[in-house]
């Protein structure tokens, strides 16, 4: 088949959209844009008209119609300059086309080729022709623009050739109109709910990165490395004592002297050959010291004679310079959680800040008329009984709790919250992820131009547990409003949250067997509270009510059991805070 290449228009007002960047619009998982470029996937060369997009491939080109806005044929003329001369057909498409296939593409490719037309277009369902769904030739097409005595805000039949040709194809509609784009989306099959470790996967990998920048470590508990960390002094930094005892010079017996080297002190002077001084452990050893002998080894005599007990094993007991560290060493990997073993293993080589990303600052939103924190309870009200302690929930999980809010019921409360997220990285937002009445997280989440990563979760409970990205880049996990069911989903995807956004390596899971797995499994993974058990590994509760958190009284931590588990099965734990 003829070589092509691709011209996708991806500018425009869309005026009648609000001015809304159109390709961006998401529908089934992936935005306009990504269909468009999806279906030229085999073209030579693929230049994008419009704004600048630094998310795409450096592969492909990018140029914008002088000036902007001035319309397909100014936009059409801008990529083929930017094409250059190349392939002999040059396909164009507009990107905001959500359900155009490289099938079309290709069949538009193959009658251009077949009928030797100068351009061939779709047609839609209605036979409407389609002219920016189109393949030229390119001799035609640089013809037909070169026609033209200008191409800013040309209608697009000005430059349709006598010879050419309209195909049916399936799939080509276009969305023009926030309702277009509503039943567009609505007739997307949905994606299947995803497993617990698909879910994970996808949130360490496709999750937008914090910014890096320097930070002190002992500040930033929670966020991860940045960059490997190296030593910058040695460790120790000069040859200390190991043990309590004497540091000595030769061979014994010791003449001891009264001076004592104490840990922070005042390093004691030079030993000579047969010299003893008391020492600590810390202690920098004076010049001289071929060893030091623990205190347990040796006698000392009255005239301050120090000898070696017989049969006491002849030992080193001195730490010598950068024998742990040298300056230069890996200290820890990209990557590593800022902990506090980092922090004291960073600081004993003399490093205090280094780049990071994180932690994680997050503002829960709990919602519904019927939640009440504080207060009397008036009819129809609950007590908020899980918000007060979701801050220290996701401390264990190394996120930082900005504030926390209630959204009470309106029509567009959630668009206020959503809009409102630049000032966190993460909106934890419990209730409201159903298909309820009063259950709006979702249409809101479509409204903001969101990328969808989870839509829901093959696991109970938790199965309606959504996770989105803004287009500023905040994550969105809406957790189910049932208080088990939000903390047990809670615990089990923030860690790889982080993870996504702070570029931390995954943690490792704890896994053990469930004694009891075949009497709790069912067709689906389950997550309920378990103990230890004597024997090692859980005993988990078949029997679990999710509508308050009682089940976790007495209880270790939780477990998540397969499908289908039998008895000894291996599964995750997931500690709760003491």
């Amino acid at each position: 088949m003829t070589a092509a290449d691709a011209i996708v228009l991806a500018g425009g007002r869309a005026s009648r959209m609000g001015g809304v960047d159109k390709p961006a619009i998401v529908i089934g998982g992936r935005s306009m844009l990504d269909a468009a470029l999806a279906a030229v996937s085999s073209c030579v060369h693929t230049v994008v008209v419009g704004p600048h997009r630094p998310e795409l491939p450096p592969e492909i080109k990018q140029t914008r119609e002088v000036p902007p806005g001035s319309g397909p044929v100014a936009a059409i003329g801008a990529g083929l300059h930017a094409l250059g001369s190349a392939a002999p057909l040059v396909v164009v498409l507009a990107a905001d086309l959500p359900f155009l296939s490289d099938w079309s593409v290709t069949e538009l490719i193959r009658h251009a080729c077949e009928s030797g037309a100068e351009a061939v277009f779709a047609a839609d369902e209605s036979g409407r022709p389609q002219y920016l769904i189109g393949v030229w030739r390119r001799t035609a097409l640089a013809a037909a623009l070169d026609g033209l005595d200008s191409l800013i805000n040309q209608p697009m039949k000005a430059l349709i050739p006598a010879d050419s040709a309209i195909i049916a194809l399936p799939g080509v509609a276009d969305c023009d109109t926030d309702e277009e784009v509503r039943q567009a989306r609505a007739s997307v099959d949905p994606a299947p709910p995803l497993s617990l470790d698909e879910a994970r996967n996808i949130l360490r990998d496709n999750l937008s990165r914090l910014t890096t920048y320097t930070a002190d470590l002992a500040s930033v508990r929670g966020a991860a490395l940045a960059a490997p960390l190296a030593a910058v002094g040695p460790l120790p930094r000069f040859d200390v004592s190991a043990m309590d005892g004497y540091a000595v010079a030769g061979d014994g017996p010791w003449r001891l002297r009264r001076d004592i080297g104490f840990a922070g002190g005042q390093r004691p002077v030079g030993l000579l050959s047969g010299e003893a001084v008391r020492i600590a452990t810390g202690a920098h050893v004076p010049d001289g010291t071929t060893s030091v002998v623990r205190d347990e080894f040796v006698r000392v005599t009255a005239e301050d004679s120090l000898h070696r007990l017989p049969d006491t094993p002849i030992r080193d007991d001195v730490r010598r310079r950068g024998e742990d560290r040298q300056p230069g060493d890996l200290v820890a990997p990209q990557g590593t959680p800022v902990t506090a073993a980092l922090i004291s293993a960073a600081a004993s080589v003399e490093v205090t800040a280094a780049p990071v990303r994180g932690p994680v600052r997050a503002r829960i939103v709990m919602t519904g008329d019927e939640i009440r924190s504080e207060g009397p309870l008036h009819a129809g009200q609950t007590r908020d009984s899980i918000g007060p302690i979701l801050p220290e929930l996701l401390s264990l999980c190394g996120i930082r709790t900005a504030d926390r809010v209630h959204l009470r019921d309106t029509p567009n409360g959630f668009d206020q919250v959503l809009a409102a997220a630049p000032e966190c990285d993460l909106l934890v937002i419990v209730g409201a992820t159903g298909g309820g009445a009063a259950d709006q997280l979702r249409a809101a989440v479509d409204r903001s131009r969101a990328r969808v990563l989870v839509r829901r979760l093959r696991l109970r409970p938790g199965g309606s547990t959504i996770v989105a990205e803004l287009t500023t880049g905040t994550t969105v996990l809406g957790l189910p409003g049932n208080p088990f069911a939000a903390v047990a989903t809670l615990l089990a995807l923030a860690p790889a949250i982080v993870e996504g956004r702070t570029g931390g390596a995954p943690r490792r899971a704890l896994l053990g067997p469930l004694h009891n797995a075949s009497e709790i499994a069912g067709p689906v993974a389950r997550i309920v509270p378990a103990r230890f058990a004597e024997a090692g590994g859980w005993v988990g509760d078949p029997h679990i009510r999710t509508a308050h958190l009682g089940g976790l009284v007495d209880r270790d931590g939780l477990v998540i059991v397969p499908a289908d588990a039998a008895d000894g099965a291996t599964v995750e734990f997931l500690p709760l805070p003491r």
